[in-house]
């Protein structure tokens, strides 16, 4: 089962370790040498698993484990611990990893792992969308971008999660509505312009475009990469 896989680990020579062995068992791989830049890409790019040492610089393990904990609750994690350290797995458990391996370790047993932890995801019921800097949680109904939480009405959600969801695919006014407002196509009516103003204005950030772009005489696209 191919999938991003993020590896968050210190030492180089476990980090190329593990970027070839995975590539070799059919997975992507992104890797991060800090804490720090390890959350960054986390919670940046559109990653399926990630793989932390619970020893790292700049940024603990267990700190990286709660911020994806708090901004991706479905992102499965599994820790590496060093040989012995039980409370540290333990910790890394109870702090939401999925599962763990003490070094040094088997590569298969690694990969192995992951497929498990990815199937288990992939059969998961869908609680979060994700396009670009814009985070949509479908269970608390809350939106975020950059982090910054926007406060959306009950029409203004579900057409930003329309747009997500057909997140690169050019969408027209007559599709838009059919899928928001449930009924067919007025020539007359501008229900949807004026709604994807509301939302670029609600998400408006000064260092950064709107996601949602008017495609002229079609309609829009929202237009964030993961």
């Amino acid at each position: 089962m191919p999938g991003l896989v993020l590896v968050i680990e210190d030492e180089p020579g476990i980090v190329d370790f593990l970027e070839r062995g995975l590539r070799a068992h059919g997975f992507q791989v992104a890797s991060a040498l800090d804490g720090l830049s390890g959350t960054e890409k986390a919670l940046a790019e559109h990653v399926d698993l990630v793989v932390l040492d619970m020893m790292l610089p700049g940024r603990s393990g267990l700190d990286v484990l709660a911020a994806l904990r708090d901004a991706k609750p479905a992102l499965p994690v599994i820790v590496l611990t060093a040989l012995g350290e039980v409370e540290d797995r333990i910790v890394g458990l109870d702090a939401g990893a999925v599962d763990y391996l003490t070094k040094p370790f088997s590569l298969s047993e690694l990969a192995a792992r992951i497929r498990a932890q990815l199937r288990v995801a992939s059969q998961a019921p869908l609680t979060s969308l994700r396009g670009g800097d814009v985070e949509v949680n479908l269970l608390t109904r809350e939106v975020r971008r950059a982090g910054r939480l926007v406060r959306l009405s009950t029409t203004e959600f579900e057409l930003l999660v329309y747009l997500v969801r057909n997140r690169g695919a050019v969408l027209s006014r007559e599709q838009i509505l059919a899928a928001v407002w449930g009924y067919e196509y007025d020539p007359g009516t501008n229900v949807v312009d004026v709604y994807v103003g509301y939302l670029r204005r609600k998400l408006h950030d000064d260092d950064r475009r709107t996601p949602i772009v008017t495609v002229r005489s079609v309609g829009y696209r929202f237009d964030a990469t993961d």
